[in-house]
């Protein structure tokens, strides 16, 4: 995070609207005085002629409204030549272009917004900080993988319809362990239909599961033929519904497969960055959900306390006060995906870690609501993930118990 002397030696705020060929920028002094306003192609040559352009007018700073693909030469041709780069999240730039005469939405006012915004709010700027290799490895991963997460979900719901089509009995049986048992997708690609499950025979269908899934072959064997024996109706079309069955049954195999790889490749980038060895001594921050962590976190001394930490994840409560009404409300804004981590790290936490589990249950003894409870769990937690990560030291449990158990609901 920039200090403040370097936030007061910015002269000039270069607002960038972020797009695939043509990006547009705005440079505005510091006194509010526009300099220009034009089209930028997304090539190296001509960021770089619009960094030196504003900086012929004093210190500049680029403005952007997401860090994403499209932005990447722009941050990494900014960070090459000394400028700093100001990060404006999308729905605060949308809520500030709201207080802009007129109701039109375009890239050359959105350019304006961005600069202006930052001109006048200065000191309440996120700074990007250039990513090293392994943090942007890191973000290229987790991308990949929250990619291949949202396919393997449409592939099982899917899947998961088809053999509803064919087999409501089958579907209950099995639909909740498509995602996790590779044998059983196995067997369901090689005999998609009840027609041929029963032609297989239950001792078969147990072998083809056993081999990728010893100890749920017996289960799912047992599942799968007590659900064929409730349906004795063979639907129109089977032998088509059979066929998608089986290509989605192999699709979602390839798609789990590749995720299984993909963990190795992430566990091997989290480790070898000396802050995942730090963050991983914590309960519940694991290859993904630390990597996810890390990589979002960054540097953790742009966070001057904890609570800059937890309001940049959304994990902050948000006070709503009117006349003599005051409650707190669940942040909905925030780095949602650094929350997420935080949220499902803090629940693992909960499970197993003694210290959490005592914390979760006292919020629960309060009247809390299970979510709010675990998202207070992953404030507190904020406390000590962001000391640990700036001082590179393992997570001591605490050696008292600061918080009671309280008895269970």
């Amino acid at each position: 995070m920039e200090d403040s002397a370097g936030v007061a030696a910015v002269e000039v705020f270069v607002g960038v609207d972020i797009a695939k060929g043509d990006h547009w920028a705005c440079a505005i002094t510091a006194g509010g005085e526009e300099l220009f306003s034009r089209a930028v192609r997304n090539d190296e040559a001509a960021i770089d002629a619009l960094i030196d352009e504003a900086a012929d007018h004093g210190p500049a700073a680029l403005v952007v409204d997401q860090t994403g693909s499209a932005a990447s030469l722009v941050l990494e041709a900014a960070a090459r030549r000394g400028a700093a780069v100001a990060y404006v999240p999308g729905l605060v730039m949308r809520r500030a272009a709201d207080l802009y005469a007129g109701a039109a939405k375009s890239d050359p006012k959105d350019a304006f917004v961005l600069a202006d915004y930052a001109r006048r709010n200065a000191d309440r700027l996120g700074w990007a900080e250039p990513a090293g290799e392994l943090l942007a490895r890191l973000r290229v991963l987790n991308g990949r993988d929250a990619d291949l997460a949202a396919d393997a979900t449409r592939a099982a719901n899917r899947l998961r319809d088809a053999l509803l089509a064919v087999c409501p009995a089958l579907e209950r049986a099995v639909g909740d362990q498509l995602s996790t048992s590779a044998g059983l997708r196995q067997a369901l690609s090689r005999w998609p239909t009840p027609a041929a499950l029963r032609k297989a025979g239950r001792a078969r269908i147990r072998t083809a599961i056993a081999r990728r899934n010893p100890r749920k072959a017996d289960t799912l064997a047992a599942a799968i033929w007590s659900a064929l024996s409730a349906q004795t109706i063979t639907v129109a079309a089977e032998a088509a519904w059979g066929d998608a069955i089986s290509d989605l049954a192999s699709d979602l195999d390839r798609i789990c497969g590749r995720r299984d790889q993909l963990e190795t490749q992430i566990e091997q980038a989290f480790m070898d960055h000396p802050l995942g060895k730090v963050l991983s001594t914590m309960c519940g921050f694991g290859p993904r959900t630390g990597a996810r962590t890390l990589a979002e976190i960054a540097d953790p001394h742009r966070f001057d306390n904890p609570a800059r930490l937890a309001s940049y994840a959304g994990l902050a409560p948000t006070d709503r006060q009117s006349g003599r009404s005051h409650t707190t409300r669940q942040n909905r804004h925030g780095n949602h995906r650094l929350k997420n981590a935080m949220f499902q790290a803090a629940f693992t936490a909960s499970q197993h870690d003694p210290w959490a589990r005592a914390y979760y249950q006292k919020k629960r003894a309060e009247g809390k609501k299970h979510n709010a409870a675990i998202t207070a769990l992953a404030r507190k937690r904020c406390n000590i993930v962001l000391a640990i990560l700036k001082t590179q030291t393992p997570y001591q449990p605490p050696p008292n118990q600061p918080e009671k158990l309280a008895p269970a609901a």
